[in-house]
Order: C-alpha cells, then sequence, then structure tokens
C-alpha cells in the first residue's frame, strides 16, 4: 500500500513565502524560483543558525538587521563542491573542447554559480596545462559575497587534497596537482597566478542580466536547486552570452533538452554535459 504524501501544514507554506518575498523586497535577493524542497531545509538551516524560533521571527531580523543578512545568505545558498567534481567532465573540455578554443586568439569564460571557487581553479589548472590560461579571462560569479571572498582567496583544507588530487589524474591531469598549489599549516593555497586574469563579482541568475559575450559558460550543480522557470531563466542567459560556437558545461544531473532555449544548442558531448550554441536549429546539422 502506497501513503499518500503528507501535506506541507498552510502556515508554513505562508511563513516560507513571506520569508522569501521579505529578502528580496527588502535585500533584492531572490529565492522565490528556487527548489522547493532546498528551500525548506535552508530556510531552516539559516533560522536555527540565527537562533530564532520560527521563520517570522528570522523575517524580522532580515527587515531591520543587515548585519545578519551575510549569515542568512550562507545558509540559503550552497558551497558545497570540490576540484575537478565529476572528471569526465573536465576530461572532456580537454579533449574536446579545447581544440576548438585554441582556435580564438582570447578566451573568456564565465563560472556561474563559482560558489567557493573548486570550480574556477579546476579550470584555470586545465587551462594552464593546455597552454591557454595567459589568454583567456575568467568571470566568477556567485549571489554569496563570502564564497566569492574565499574563492578568491584559494585557500582550501589540506584533509581535501586526497580527494582533489585523485579528481585531476581522472580528469587527465598532465602532470601533478603540486605543480599548482603550495601547502603550510594544514591548508593548501592555489598558485595566485591561477587567479591573476579573473574577475570575482557578484552575480544572480535569478534577477542580473549577461555582462559579456563569453566562448564558454561552466555552470554545473546549479541548475538543480532552481524550479522549471528559474532554469530557463538561467539557461535564456547563457544562450544569450555565449558566441556563436561557444560551450555551455552543466552538472551530471542536469539538462536543457526539454527547456525553451534547447533550440539555441546542439549536443556536444552528452556524456560530459556539454552543448554548443548554434545560430539556429540549422546550424545543428551543418
Amino acid at each position: 500500500m502506497t501513503l499518500a504524501p503528507v501535506a506541507a501544514d498552510p502556515a508554513d507554506v505562508v511563513e516560507l513565502d513571506l520569508f522569501l518575498e521579505a529578502l528580496h523586497r527588502r535585500w533584492h535577493y531572490d529565492f522565490r524560483s528556487y527548489s522547493r524542497a532546498s528551500l525548506v531545509r535552508r530556510a531552516d538551516l539559516a533560522r536555527q543558525r540565527l537562533g530564532c524560533a520560527s521563520l517570522s521571527e528570522l523575517q524580522g531580523r532580515i527587515l531591520r538587521d543587515a548585519a545578519v543578512l551575510p549569515d542568512v545568505i550562507d545558509a540559503m545558498t550552497v558551497q558545497v563542491s570540490e576540484l575537478f567534481r565529476d572528471p569526465t567532465y573536465y576530461l572532456a573540455l580537454r579533449r574536446e573542447v579545447i581544440p576548438h578554443l585554441r582556435t580564438f586568439p582570447s578566451l573568456k569564460v564565465w563560472v556561474a554559480g563559482c560558489a567557493d571557487g573548486e570550480e574556477l581553479y579546476s579550470l584555470a589548472i586545465l587551462f594552464r596545462e593546455e597552454g591557454l590560461l595567459d589568454r583567456t579571462l575568467f568571470y566568477a560569479t556567485d549571489l554569496n559575497r563570502r564564497a566569492l571572498a574565499r574563492a578568491e582567496a584559494g585557500v582550501y583544507p589540506i584533509d581535501r587534497l586526497p580527494d582533489f588530487s585523485q579528481n585531476y589524474q581522472r580528469a587527465g591531469g598532465a602532470g601533478t596537482l603540486a605543480d599548482h598549489y603550495t601547502a603550510a599549516y594544514g591548508r593548501v593555497a592555489f598558485d595566485r597566478r591561477l587567479r591573476e586574469r579573473t574577475v570575482f563579482t557578484e552575480h544572480n541568475l535569478a534577477a542580473d542580466q549577461v555582462f559579456s559575450e563569453v566562448h564558454l559558460v561552466s555552470c554545473r550543480n546549479v541548475l538543480i536547486y532552481f524550479d522549471a522557470s528559474l532554469q530557463d531563466r538561467a539557461l535564456g542567459l547563457f544562450a544569450e552570452g555565449l558566441a556563436r560556437g561557444g560551450f555551455l558545461g552543466l552538472g551530471s544531473h542536469e539538462t536543457l533538452r526539454f527547456s525553451a532555449h534547447a533550440r539555441h544548442f546542439a549536443a556536444f558531448d552528452e556524456p560530459g554535459r556539454i552543448w554548443r550554441r548554434i545560430a539556429s536549429p540549422e546550424d545543428a546539422h551543418a
């Protein structure tokens, strides 16, 4: 016998809606179109971190106390990642995408939703090893200012290195990961030259617009936290921001197959979750 799911308490639904509306109207952070299940967990985490008995109490605090906002945004966003996460993706970039990118005299790469920076450093290392780092400008964006600061610092606990190194090798690393960092006092700091050509800037996929034409958009494991309408908005930004022939990389459980913007892309390496920007659907067969 299959039990019907327990309906959400109407009062809890209203309370969450009011909290999200307050966050949006007071501080312009728009989480209203994020996946509902994720929102419930994240809002409750924010409530606990701030020691509030209810979301209504937390709502009152964010309306009147700007000092609590960074803690709330930290709780409402996801910064879980690792270097060369899903190595198949980076191997596909190295083997299939890089040869096309080499044909451009200069490159722009947008790392959308960069969190604490692991994806950025993965790409920077790959581009360095392929001889493209010095002619590439990276845009590393996130709506979480604290995460951007951590990404810009490029410092991680040393106990994460075994997983980082294993992923690097599986992603086709040309040397050893130690070529790209220094270790001391239980932490590793990635070579500052990896981020010398990186612009770290706040950007909200739910509200902001495209800021530059780019050759590669890497936005991995971000769309899974959005509802269908917000996924379409983000994919529309990527379609608008990509140069013709540019590439879009998504996470292993993400796709644009059912998006309203799918017509702007052709599958390039589906196992690696990489698509290519086309000018029209007819170009997909050119």
